[in-house]
């Protein structure tokens, strides 16, 4: 059994590192490169792949058997979380591939794309993930996926307002307008970036 001060200390860790990795290492690449290096790519990768294993790494020994062994469950939040997850899933790995892998990595830098998903949300692969954490959360729900989901904001809202910087040092007064129609995650407008 996961001792709980192991998991604390792997969530701090890790969000400690990704605001580091975005803010700082991410943003520096970006205003001297124009684009990401490819191991900064590769930071960014393993930094969301450890993130994703978090839950099956911590959630308690049953999980994910929760039918079996969380018998309180209830039915309708297990089949929320299921749709959450796979819609959120269409929608982050969707955008994802509809974009490109090299841009959504940031080793490519092209027009400013503001068509197909984008023209609902300027981040629409974090409004997916977003669904999908929920989604996780609400099938296994535990202290280990409340820590889980409180993380989720923190590494991607530092991820957002570094690619928004870059966004508008490389697009200007083109990304501003975009960003005052559609909203930053979800909703009716947009607020300009700083």
């Amino acid at each position: 059994m996961t001792v709980p001060w192991l998991y604390l200390l792997s969530t701090a860790a890790l969000g400690v590192t990704s605001v580091a990795l975005f803010r700082f290492r991410t943003r520096r690449e970006y205003m001297e490169q124009g684009k990401l290096s490819r191991s900064s790519s590769v930071l960014e990768l393993i930094v969301w792949l450890t993130y994703a294993a978090m839950p099956y790494i911590y959630n308690p020994p049953c999980w994910p058997c929760v039918w079996s062994c969380r018998p309180w469950v209830p039915a309708v939040a297990a089949g929320i979380g299921y749709g959450f997850t796979a819609l959120g899933a269409l929608i982050g790995f969707g955008s994802m591939i509809w974009l490109g892998l090299r841009r959504s990595f940031g080793r490519h830098v092209g027009k400013l794309v503001q068509e197909g998903p984008y023209r609902f949300s300027r981040n629409p692969q974090v409004t997916g993930g977003t669904l999908m954490v929920v989604g996780v959360a609400l099938l296994w729900p535990s202290w280990y996926a409340l820590g889980w989901a409180v993380l989720w904001p923190v590494m991607f809202h530092a991820m957002v307002l570094t690619e928004e910087e870059h966004m508008l040092h490389v697009y200007g007064d083109a990304y501003r307008r975009y960003s005052e129609q559609v909203a930053r995650y979800i909703g009716l407008g947009g607020a300009s970036p700083r």
